[in-house]
């Protein structure tokens, strides 16, 4: 039978940057007690362990009225604006501008329901089954982003927001669960569970804690707004046919909280679809480099914070190790805590940090000498308060499971000069 889906994203709360309740407590009997208590947000507001994006109905957009009247009083047709000959031009990218907000009531054109269309003359129609292709640089290797997006660009906040396609190899982490438990083999739930990356058309990298136990997991790649489906490129689904966990994951603690993910067929690589490189073994990112952390997590810590249904990024300094350890000890964690060398940090900004539900996802740091291209240096693993008070997030260290990595995507029969520079 084939299998039925309802594409819905039930958001699952993630470690990041909410250090759990059951965490801090183990990590107290390691490191004494604390001198403080932070309030438990899922304490306060038991809704926010399942807050729900909206559901695929939200996206089809198959029942709108697409008929419309441009500015010369003649009909036209609501289609997205990569599909109307005015703004594909040339085939080049194209900023349409006109917007404070992603996702707000003002749209770059009036006259369309949905904000990725325009009011189209009918002559001017891409025919539907005529794919239209944008010319993309030919560059070899891994990590190269898309600083000015791909296709349309519907205004919004620069710096809040990524460009459809800016990081293409930013992944969701996915867990197909039944509606009802009762009828194993009937509708299906997509449960967001998380972020990845991608580092090989068939291998997705994430954090350990999201996937151990799951059995039935999907990646998405190609995801950008998860309301919409009128991106110039589509997402692409895979499911994940096997799962490596490190020998040394230690549920308790974190240590080690790497996986790595092999699909049942290889993802088509594509201006939205993308791999990252990684980096050397055991060579750490330097102090103070400003990298990117991507996610559709919350905005703010607490019930304040809402879930991004538009990928959202966010620069941050890398932070040294010994610097990290001494401000996390300044919090709940108290003055004995010490920080595994599997981890690193990123950030100390006030008010800037990745946050929940963006466990797993990649922190993307430049590659020097190198416009527009990236290296994984981490994957967001931990935290607390979101930055509230400046304190650094915590990530896996990429650079000290690389060899660890390399091993499982070998024994695969895959190349690891797929992820190298």
């Amino acid at each position: 039978m084939m299998l039925r889906t309802l594409s819905i994203f039930l958001l699952m709360v993630s470690v990041q940057s909410q250090v759990t309740d059951d965490y801090i407590a183990r990590l107290t009997q390691m490191y004494g007690p604390t001198k403080t208590v932070a309030t438990n947000e899922a304490r306060q507001n038991p809704q926010s362990r399942n807050p729900v994006v909206p559901p695929i109905q939200a996206r089809t957009e198959d029942n709108e009225d697409s008929r419309c009247i441009m500015s010369n009083g003649q009909f036209g047709e609501c289609v997205p604006y990569h599909k109307c000959k005015v703004y594909n031009v040339n085939n080049q990218n194209y900023n349409i501008g006109g917007l404070d907000c992603l996702h707000c009531e003002a749209q770059a054109d009036l006259t369309c329901a949905s904000l990725y269309d325009t009011c189209c003359q009918l002559s001017d129609i891409i025919p539907s089954d005529q794919p239209v292709k944008l010319p993309q640089p030919q560059r070899a290797g891994c990590g190269w982003a898309n600083p000015d997006g791909v296709g349309a660009q519907i205004g919004g906040d620069s710096n809040k927001y990524t460009k459809f396609a800016e990081f293409p190899w930013m992944v969701a982490i996915l867990n197909v669960k039944p509606v009802n438990d009762d009828e194993p083999t009937g509708l299906k739930l997509l449960v967001y569970i998380g972020g990845g990356s991608l580092i090989h058309p068939s291998v997705v990298l994430t954090v350990a804690h999201y996937v151990v136990g799951n059995k039935t997991l999907k990646i998405r790649a190609g995801e950008w707004d998860t309301q919409t489906t009128k991106e110039i490129y589509p997402y692409q689904d895979r499911d994940a046919a096997s799962i490596e966990i490190h020998k040394d994951f230690h549920a308790k603690n974190l240590f080690y909280n790497i996986a790595v993910l092999f699909l049942n067929k290889p993802l088509d690589l594509a201006p939205n679809v993308g791999v990252v490189c990684l980096p050397p073994p055991r060579i750490p990112q330097r102090a103070n480099i400003r990298c990117i952390a991507t996610g559709w997590g919350k905005d703010l810590f607490n019930h304040d914070g809402r879930y991004q249904v538009t990928l959202k990024k966010i620069e941050l300094p890398v932070v040294a190790h010994d610097d990290c350890q001494a401000a996390l000890r300044k919090t709940r964690l108290g003055k004995h805590f010490v920080l595994h060398s599997s981890f690193m940090c990123a950030g100390g900004e006030l008010g800037k940090d990745t946050c929940t539900g963006d466990g797993g996802a990649p922190l993307s740091c430049p590659i020097e000498y190198e416009k527009d291209r990236y290296v994984q240096s981490g994957i967001v693993a931990w935290g607390i308060g979101c930055g509230a008070d400046g304190t650094p997030g915590v990530y896996v260290d990429v650079s000290v499971v690389r060899d660890w990595i390399d091993d499982k995507v070998i024994g695969k029969g895959y190349d690891p000069s797929t992820y190298s520079f």
